[in-house]
């Protein structure tokens, strides 16, 4: 039985396509945007509170959701359909269909303390030369802005952020970086995110937090999810060093 909740009505016709034998996806749309963010977001919970049998898990991005499932767990199901593809679909179009209020998703709203420059983020030159600023300028802007995190991917804890200034808008670029520290705040396009781990990279690296953004022994080992909303806070090195000392 479908639990009836208070999140966004996916109210548009589902379109869903087979993505492999164990998993669909749902386009909700083509634009980037918060409102299709929201929409993503809500559906997303509302198919977790009424899972059906054999879902594995869920996987929002930019403009879809992909559903995992257990083919053989969704075939012996009473879902209606002969196809595994048919049952997963009559359920997510049965949950389009419920009949709820428009609410916002409520975001965590995290502070994230950077250190900007020097041999943090050697590319911070580059973003201001991209864009007739200043370093200080580049600063002032992404310190400036609030941020939506559209999704995670690329490494696990990577988080894609959404609404940053055009100003700062710089390409990847062209040779990736073998090597890139964990905590390191980039720019690419007209995203910026933060690097979980250590990784080869290519986008142009402005800086870096002292906080773990993911840990496998935390509980939630991922410090960001989709939906929440960032903001950055300049420090210098002594309080990046006090950050990295306590261990947060």
């Amino acid at each position: 039985m479908i639990k009836e909740e208070r999140y966004l009505r996916a109210n548009i016709p589902l379109k869903i396509y087979g993505l492999s034998e164990k998993s669909v996806t749902i386009t909700f749309g083509s634009a980037v945007d918060s409102g299709l963010l929201d929409l993503i977001t809500n559906f997303n919970q509302l198919l977790l509170d009424n899972p059906f049998s054999g879902l594995i898990t869920t996987v929002p991005a930019y403009t879809t959701l992909t559903v995992v499932y257990d083919p053989l767990t969704v075939k012996l199901s009473d879902l209606p359909g002969e196809a595994c593809f048919e049952k997963v679909s009559a359920h997510l179009n049965k949950i389009a269909e419920i009949k709820i209020e428009k609410s916002e998703a409520i975001a965590n709203q995290l502070v994230i303390p950077v250190c900007y420059g020097g041999d943090f983020g050697k590319d911070i030159l580059t973003v201001a030369n991209a864009n007739n600023l200043t370093q200080s300028e580049v600063v002032d802007i992404h310190t400036a802005g609030h941020y939506t995190i559209f999704m995670i991917g690329f490494v696990p804890g990577f988080a894609y952020m959404g609404g940053m200034d055009d100003r700062l808008s710089t390409p990847r670029k062209q040779m990736p970086a073998a090597k890139i520290p964990a905590g390191s705040v980039g720019i690419a396009g007209n995203q910026t995110g933060i690097y979980p781990m250590e990784t080869p990279g290519g986008w142009q690296i402005i800086g870096r937090t002292p906080l773990k953004m993911f840990d496998v022994n935390r509980k939630q080992p991922s410090l960001l999810g989709g939906g929440d909303r960032v903001s950055f806070k300049a420090i210098d090195q002594a309080e990046f060093n006090a950050y990295a000392e306590i261990g947060i």
